[in-house]
């Protein structure tokens, strides 16, 4: 399709539809912005229904009302809303004078007319004032009460909101006359904001502190109703004269109160909003408009209220007739144009649809032609697209099978290495008791071991960096013992081959905010870069400055070493990277990995070259530059949930004892694995002081429920379930529930480590594992379950009293005692009704009771039973027959045998010793 063809008929088009939106643009609008004081009463309702009907009179009027609601704020706000609008003029009824000076002044400045509405401000300062005169209210307040005047009076004023210039001037204009009275008394002021709740309280104590007054004066009609209902609370309401201002209309406005009897008059307070939006458009119009429109004000008493009623009643229904004649225009109007321009549409596009039929018949060849040629280009592109797509999938597919295939051999290398290392640790243990002195091949085993596990974990790093799933866990840290300590472990290597190699700082004493664990892989990483190409009797520096007039701090790593050719230089930190003068092995990421983790703490690393190689790592001083989650506030809490047992930890194993080895019966362990040679390793070392049942995976839910072992240890990766679903299935059966489950896993990621919580594991431990710390936890585990069961046994009946039960056993717990205590008095209730009643067999029932309190069921109902009975006998006035029955013993006989049996002493001599 042509431009050239196509532009005149979209220019017609244009045209047509600017023609028929003309006719409603023919004059421009006139915008008013209104910020209203607030608008819950129904003077203030009033004055906006007046304003909206005065504007809908002119339909290119748009009126803005917006409620500021109490707030000075809020209105301060709305009307620096309307100055950056660029209304046509403003009209504001201020809260307070004082806070809304400046704005209008501004709005003044800016060229926007300001009018005000029944409240002034501090100057002069606005364009026109429309509102009735204030001080004159006041006067016609004080009026009233001195025409009424005998011997003396006493008088009580209720003031309006404080800082409003209606307050102020109805106060000075009523004070300007009752002041000249002598034989007036003014007993005090109240102050309220115009609602009667404000006032009732204090008018209440006003009262009962000043005692009988004869007028009241309430600045507007709300609070003069208020005062009235306090009077008539109190029993007075005949005794005052209440006085009030505004003069509404309504049923509870104040001509009604005064025909009620509950005011003796309301003075009539004009709203100005017609005048007002009349003053704008006289200031719109440029007409002589006078600076202060005053409103005229009536006083309304018993005499003219009705009158006045009637005459507000018509004017009423005089202004909803011309309401809904406005709307019945509007709606004219709205037709009239929507007619008009759809006729106007129409003809446009009567006119459009004729030139595009003629272009059409001329176009249509041309397009057939194009359309032919498109579709063998297309056809040629979809080829092309399908064969780029195709290839990039398998690239995505391979680069992904690598990556899994790496990482999964990563993880596999990490149970060989828990056999080597555990080895390594039960030999070094094996010559510390025989007191041998380890030997060299023994440590260089261990050496290595260790270099292989963190080879492993840069390759795991590297995955992780590139799937961005590393997160910092910053936590303060003195820097100088932090980089000290890391300094200690190749002090050795530095020593044997005759290395200087040194630290210092500035200030041994600075604290910063870093992820140990990232910071401690760059430092081993820049590190074993420097031994590595640094020769035999060199030197190799870490120096540590305070840049104490700056935010940073700076880490400089120096050697002597063979350094980097300049032009490589920019290389040294990208994936893979190997110098031209590198001879060495070396898998080139440690630096890349490296340069990541000082960036995750948004700091940076940079080298240089000359005579030997220099790393500088700088980072930020404080926790500013980090977000709230990233920063640990206990590091040593936090750092042990995945433990790093890389280093060469060890622990006392007489930490808990547990006495594991007398007696016939032994704890018995469920190690679930399949490596046979860690599961080998494993079961000799621990079949020393406990049973243990093997399971390759396949089976170790069944085993765990046929034996009902104290403690399971299981893997992640089995061949059918893997060891978190195996977890949750085991936590998640009654059978089973209460055993202790430790997740043995090469996963040592957070994400691996928050599944293990959720699947109900007690332990997760990652390899390689320091096999004192496995022991160790296996007997922690077992010492907390043995407090667990003393604490069961020996709170028979007082664990339903506790409501904070959380886990299945438990709620188990809880459930067996419901049981038992529902068939207490039940002596013929046996093992089989509570086997039936928990819903499983009587065996599973005596494996479940078994393992969690050591004793059988049939002697914990028995205990139940004692406990209660014991009970009784403390707190009632029962016999001791009664006590029995009543607690399931067939005879009274039996139940001194087994109270007797159970706590040395008679029912009867028990009883008598309270």
């Amino acid at each position: 399709m042509s431009p050239k063809r196509i532009n005149p008929i979209l220019f017609l088009f244009l045209i047509f539809l600017l023609f028929s939106c003309s006719s409603r643009n023919e004059k421009d609008g006139i915008r008013i912005g209104f910020s209203q004081a607030m608008v819950d009463d129904e003077w203030r309702q009033s004055m906006n229904n007046a304003m909206q009907l005065r504007a809908s009179l002119y339909p290119n009027i748009t009126l803005d009302i917006s409620n500021a609601n109490y707030d000075v704020q809020r209105q301060i706000t709305q009307l620096r809303k309307f100055i950056a609008d660029s209304v046509d003029i403003i009209i504001v009824s201020p809260i307070q004078s004082k806070p809304i000076t400046p704005i209008v002044e501004e709005a003044m400045n800016s060229g926007i007319p300001v009018v005000l509405v029944d409240r002034k401000t501090d100057n002069e300062k606005y364009t026109v004032y429309v509102g009735a005169d204030n001080i004159e209210v006041g006067r016609n307040a004080a009026k009233i009460i001195v025409s009424n005047i005998r011997d003396s009076l006493r008088v009580i004023e209720i003031k309006g909101l404080k800082g409003s210039s209606p307050a102020k001037e109805r106060s000075l204009g009523f004070h300007q006359v009752i002041d000249k009275f002598g034989n007036i008394e003014f007993c005090g002021a109240i102050e309220g904001d115009w609602e009667k709740e404000s006032v009732t309280e204090s008018f209440r104590e006003m009262l009962l502190r000043t005692g009988p007054v004869d007028y009241v004066f309430a600045h507007n009609d709300r609070m003069a109703k208020g005062a009235w209902e306090v009077a008539r609370n109190l029993g007075i309401e005949n005794n005052i004269k209440i006085i009030g201002v505004d003069g509404l209309n309504g049923p509870n406005g104040g001509i009604q109160l005064v025909k009620d009897g509950m005011l003796a008059a309301t003075i009539l307070y004009p709203t100005g909003g017609d005048e007002a939006i009349k003053t704008a458009l006289g200031l719109l119009n440029n007409e002589d408009v006078p600076k202060n429109i005053i409103l005229n004000t009536t006083v309304i008493d018993r005499f003219n209220a009705e009158i006045m009623q009637n005459q507000l009643n018509k004017i009423n229904e005089h202004q909803t007739l011309l309401e809904s004649q406005v709307s019945a225009i509007k709606r004219q109007e709205q037709l009239y144009y929507s007619q008009s321009n759809i006729l106007k549409i129409i003809l446009g596009f009567s006119l459009i649809i004729l030139s595009l039929a003629i272009y059409s018949i001329y176009s249509k060849i041309a397009i057939v032609r194009k359309n032919r040629q498109l579709e063998i280009t297309n056809r040629k592109i979809t080829v092309q697209r399908n064969q780029i797509e195709k290839i990039a999938n398998e690239v995505k597919e391979s680069n992904e099978a690598k990556m899994n295939f790496f990482t999964g051999l990563s993880h596999e290398f990490k149970t060989p290495i828990t056999l080597i290392m555990s080895s390594i640790e039960s030999l070094r243990e094996w010559d510390k008791k025989k007191g041998n002195k380890t030997g060299f091949e023994i440590e260089l085993i261990q050496n290595n071991s260790n270099r292989l596990l963190r080879l492993i974990n840069s390759l795991l790093d590297f995955r992780k960096v590139e799937d961005q799933k590393f997160n910092v866990r910053a936590s303060k840290t003195n820097i100088y013992k932090f980089s000290n300590n890391i300094y200690k472990e190749f002090k050795g290597e530095a020593k044997k081959r005759g290395i200087n190699f040194n630290i210092s700082s500035n200030n041994e004493e600075l604290d910063l905010f870093i992820d140990r664990n990232l910071m401690d892989k760059v430092y081993f990483n820049l590190l074993s870069n420097a031994f590595k190409f640094t020769p035999d009797n060199g030197r190799i520096d870490i120096e540590i400055h305070d840049n104490f007039e700056e935010s940073s701090i700076s880490i400089h790593f120096k050697d002597n070493g063979i350094g980097i050719p300049e032009n490589e230089l920019k290389n040294v930190f990208t994936p893979f990277f190997k110098g031209s003068n590198n001879r060495k092995n070396s898998s080139g990421v440690g630096l890349h990995l490296s340069k990541q983790f000082v960036e995750l703490h948004l700091g940076k690393i940079e080298v240089k070259s000359h005579n030997g190689t220099e790393f500088i790592v700088t980072l930020f001083k404080g926790n500013t530059h980090f977000n709230e989650d990233q920063i640990v506030v206990d590091p040593e809490i936090v750092d042990s949930t995945l433990i790093n047992f890389s280093e060469d930890i060890t622990m006392d194993d007489t930490h808990i004892k547990l006495d594991t080895n007398t007696g016939e019966e032994r704890y018995c362990i469920l190690l679930i694995e399949d490596n046979r040679d860690l599961s080998f390793f494993l079961k000799n070392k621990l079949s020393v002081e406990y049973d243990i049942v093997l399971s390759d995976g396949t089976d170790g839910t069944e085993l765990a429920f046929e034996h009902v072992p104290d403690v399971i240890l299981c893997d992640v990766n089995l061949p059918v379930k893997n060891g978190f679903e195996i977890c949750e299935i085991l936590k998640n059966d009654l059978r089973t529930s209460h055993i202790p489950v430790i997740i043995l896993t090469a996963l040592g990621n957070k994400e691996s480590f928050i599944k293990g919580l959720q699947s109900g594991a007690d332990l997760y431990l990652t390899k390689p594992f320091n096999y004192s710390i496995l022991t160790q936890s296996i007997k922690s585990l077992l010492y907390n379950r043995e407090k667990l069961r003393y604490y069961y046994t020996n709170n028979i009946h007082k664990i339903d009293q506790v409501q904070s039960f959380r886990n299945p056993e438990q709620l188990f717990v809880r459930e067996l005692n419901k049981q038992i205590k529902d068939n207490l008095d039940n002596a013929g209730f046996s093992v089989e009704n509570l086997a039936d009643a928990l819903n499983i067999s009587r065996v599973q029932l005596y494996r479940k009771v078994k393992a969690m309190l050591g004793i059988s069921v049939s002697d914990y109902i028995s205990n139940f039973r004692l406990e209660n009975a014991k009970s009784m006998l403390e707190t009632t006035d029962k016999s001791i027959a009664e006590i029995g029955y009543s607690t399931g013993f067939s005879s009274p006989n039996y139940f001194s045998t087994a109270f007797k049996s159970k706590y040395g002493v008679t029912p009867g001599a028990y009883k008598k010793s309270f």
